[in-house]
């Protein structure tokens, strides 16, 4: 049995980081509350850090990520990197 699970809170549009996943209504992706929860953030902080932030999106981008994880991951893992070369280059 599958169960799909909503996100109310997440959105993707093309023309809006890419087409990465974002909070609805706003530019903030999900990889960037991700980010925050790597570094040790807990879901309050990270809404103090982005006070443009509901709780509770904060929270759903949470549950997207662990919904979609490797995906966003790979994304996350993937900027960094090219990041990295970027700089090496300089």
């Amino acid at each position: 049995m599958t169960i799909k699970t909503e996100h109310a809170h997440i959105e993707s549009i093309g023309g809006i980081q890419g087409g990465r996943p974002v909070i609805k209504g706003t530019r903030t992706p999900v990889r960037s509350i991700v980010v925050y929860h790597r570094m040790g953030f807990i879901p309050e902080e990270i809404q103090i850090k982005l006070p443009h932030l509901k709780l509770a999106q904060v929270y759903d981008a949470l549950s997207y990520y662990y919904d979609y994880k490797e995906e966003i991951d790979h994304d996350i893992d993937s900027d960094s990197e090219d990041r990295i070369k970027q700089e090496m280059s300089l």
